[in-house]
């Protein structure tokens, strides 16, 4: 991983962002992660990560939060979109470029779904 930060402005932090995703977004279930996206209006795509108690302690819950930012920041999908990743446990364990790929495919999955939706 490089040590870049991914910036404010790409990060979704508030509890009401996490909720309006939840409930309107599109979850895409994946082997490391489950992805829910959904259009924001704007022109920066947003990342959320949520890594509850129950993934591990919090040294693990924060190196799943890295990898899902990193993953995040080298795969730059469309503008507007926000995105909030769910790690699983297997997550910690895999190698970089099948979290990579992992990612990858939800998104083309989330996208095939909602061919509705402008923007993504």
């Amino acid at each position: 991983m490089s040590g870049q930060a991914l910036p404010a402005a790409e990060r979704i932090r508030r509890r009401p962002d996490f909720e309006r995703v939840y409930s309107e977004g599109t979850r895409v279930r994946g082997r490391f992660m489950d992805v829910v996206m959904l259009p924001n209006g704007g022109t920066v795509s947003r990342l959320g990560v949520a890594a509850t108690r129950k993934l591990g302690t919090a040294v693990v819950r924060n190196r799943a939060k890295r990898l899902a930012r990193e993953v995040f920041r080298r795969q730059k999908v469309a503008a507007g979109l926000d995105v909030v990743v769910i790690p699983r446990r297997e997550m910690l364990h895999a190698p970089f470029a099948s979290l990579e790929a992992d990612y990858g495919a939800a998104l083309d999955r989330g996208r095939r779904r909602t061919t509705g939706h402008q923007g993504l």
